[in-house]
C-alpha cells in the first residue's frame, strides 16, 4: 500500500515537470556565440576600408574615432590612430562613458579595434543607443600602422621614463619629444620638451623635468651621447614638468637658473606642485622633492660653453610667470618652451596676459630663428608656431572683443568658431576654456 501511493503522487509531480521543461524550451533562445553575434552585427552596421577612412577625417575632422580596445594593449602594440578626435573608450564600458565624449548622437562616429572582432558589437551597440553616423573601420589599428599613417602612442619608449628618447634637432642640439596630452602616470609626467646643448665644456639642459626619475633616465640617454659633465640645468619656467626633476640634477652638481619670476613662484606654490606630481607620480615619484633655483636673471643671462654662445631671454609676458626662451645665435635654433605652440592648443590660465603675450611675440620673432623647439610638440619653423600661437590669440581676442562690444556675456564664448583649431591636441579640453578666460580678462581691460 506504501508503495502503490508514493506512485500515485509521483505521477502528477512528472506531468507538471514535463510541461515546464516543455514552456521553458519554447520559450528560451538557444545560445548564440561570439561568431554569430559578431555575424549578425556585420549585417547591420556599416564597414569601412582604411582608405574611406583617411577620407573621413580629411573631409570631417570633427569625426569621433573611438578605440575600444584596453589601455594595456594601446600600451604595448604601438598606440591608437593620431586623428583630432582620437579616444580610447574599452569596449567593457562603451555605453556607460561614450556620452561624455560624444554627447550629440549626430556626431560622426567611427569605432575600431585591433582585428576586428570587438569594434563591430561596438558600432552595433552604438546604433542601438541612438547615435545616427556610425561607422566600423574593418581593417583595425594594425593594417593603419603597419601602412605608415599616424599613430599616437601612449609611450614610445617602453624600457625608459622618457616618453620618447632624444632627438638631434642641429648639431649638438638634442631635444626628448614628450607627450601632447597632460601630464599622467601612462607618460610619466613627460608631455613637455626636455632638451640639451652639448658642448665641448659640457651640457646645458633645458627643463629639469618632472620628478626625480624622469630627469635620471633624461641623463642616462645624455651620457649614452657624451661624457662632458651636466653644467647647467635652465628652467623654462615654474611648473611642475619643468621644474620638479630639479632634486635629482642638483645631486649631480649642476647649476640651476631661473628667471626671477619662477623662484618667486616656486616659493610660493613649489610645495603644492610638488605634492601634486608625487599624487600622480605614485612610485614614479620617488626622490622628488622641491629645490629652488641656485641663480636668476630678469631679462638676458649669456653663457659661453666651449665654442658656444647660449642666450637664456626672457622676452616679456606670455604664457605663465617666468617662461624664457634659450637662444642658439650661430645656428639661428630658440629652444622656445611655452612662449610657442603649433602640436597641441596652448592653455591660458587665470594668470595668462594674452594680450602682452602678442606684444611679446614680437620680440621673439625678432630673433630670426630658424628651427623652432616649442614647449610641446616636435621642433618646426616660425611660421607654424606664429599660425598656432600668436594668431590664435589675436583671433580669439578679436572675436571676444566683438562679442563685449555688442553686449554678449560670458555664456556666448561657446558661439565663437575655434574649428580651425580643432585639429590641435587638447583642443576638446581647452578650447572652450580658454575663450571663458579670455573673455573674463578683456572685460576688465
Amino acid at each position: 500500500m506504501h508503495n502503490r501511493r508514493t506512485v500515485r503522487v509521483c505521477r502528477p509531480i512528472t506531468a507538471v515537470l514535463a510541461t515546464l521543461a516543455t514552456l521553458f524550451s519554447a520559450t528560451v533562445p538557444a545560445l548564440q556565440s561570439g561568431q554569430e553575434l559578431l555575424d549578425e552585427a556585420n549585417r547591420r552596421i556599416r564597414n569601412i576600408s582604411t582608405h574611406e577612412l583617411e577620407e573621413a577625417i580629411g573631409r570631417r575632422p570633427d569625426t569621433v574615432l573611438i578605440d575600444v580596445r584596453t589601455p594595456r594593449e594601446i600600451h604595448l602594440l604601438g598606440g591608437m590612430i593620431d586623428a583630432p578626435r582620437s579616444y580610447n573608450i574599452p569596449r567593457g564600458w562603451l555605453e556607460f562613458r561614450v556620452a561624455e565624449t560624444v554627447p550629440d548622437p549626430d556626431t560622426p562616429v567611427v569605432v575600431y579595434c585591433g582585428i576586428n572582432q570587438r569594434s563591430p558589437l561596438a558600432a552595433a551597440t552604438l546604433m542601438q543607443m541612438g547615435y545616427t553616423d556610425v561607422s566600423n573601420y574593418a581593417d583595425g589599428f594594425f593594417a593603419w600602422r603597419d601602412s605608415g599613417l599616424p599613430v599616437e602612442a601612449p609611450d614610445l619608449a617602453l624600457d625608459s621614463m622618457l616618453f620618447s628618447r632624444p632627438r638631434e634637432v642641429a648639431d649638438g642640439v638634442w631635444s626628448a619629444i614628450g607627450a601632447t596630452e597632460p601630464p599622467s602616470y601612462e607618460n610619466s609626467g613627460h608631455n613637455n620638451n626636455l632638451s640639451f646643448i652639448v658642448t665641448d665644456d659640457g651640457v646645458l639642459v633645458v627643463n629639469a623635468g618632472d620628478n626625480y626619475l624622469l630627469a635620471r633616465a633624461l641623463h642616462e640617454e645624455i651620457k649614452k651621447l657624451t661624457d662632458q659633465p651636466v653644467r647647467y640645468v635652465v628652467l623654462e619656467n615654474g611648473q611642475g614638468h619643468a621644474a620638479m626633476g630639479s632634486a635629482y640634477w642638483k645631486e649631480q652638481g649642476a647649476t640651476i637658473i631661473a628667471h626671477a619670476d619662477t623662484l618667486t613662484e616656486l616659493k610660493a606654490r613649489g610645495e603644492a606642485i610638488a605634492q601634486r606630481v608625487l599624487r600622480r607620480s605614485r612610485d614614479k615619484g620617488m626622490g622628488t622633492r622641491l629645490v629652488l633655483p641656485d641663480e636668476t636673471f630678469e631679462d638676458k643671462r649669456v653663457i659661453e660653453m666651449g665654442n658656444r654662445r647660449i642666450e637664456l631671454l626672457h622676452l616679456g609676458p606670455a604664457h605663465s610667470p617666468g617662461d624664457i626662451s634659450v637662444w642658439l645665435p650661430q645656428q639661428k635654433v630658440v629652444i622656445a618652451g611655452d612662449i610657442a605652440f603649433h602640436q597641441r592648443m596652448l592653455p591660458v590660465f587665470e594668470h595668462t596676459d594674452t594680450a602682452a603675450w602678442i606684444r611679446t611675440w614680437d620680440s621673439f620673432a625678432a630673433l630670426g630663428a630658424q628651427i623652432v623647439v616649442p614647449g610641446h610638440g616636435v621642433p618646426t619653423d616660425m611660421t607654424e608656431v606664429t599660425r598656432y600661437t600668436r594668431d590664435y590669440l589675436a583671433y580669439m581676442r578679436a572675436q571676444i572683443g566683438v562679442l563685449i562690444e555688442n553686449g554678449g556675456g560670458l555664456e556666448d564664448v561657446s558661439s565663437i568658431d575655434q574649428s580651425a583649431y580643432s585639429h590641435l591636441d587638447t583642443y576638446d579640453e581647452l578650447a572652450k576654456l580658454n575663450a571663458s578666460l579670455i573673455f573674463r580678462a578683456m572685460e576688465f581691460e
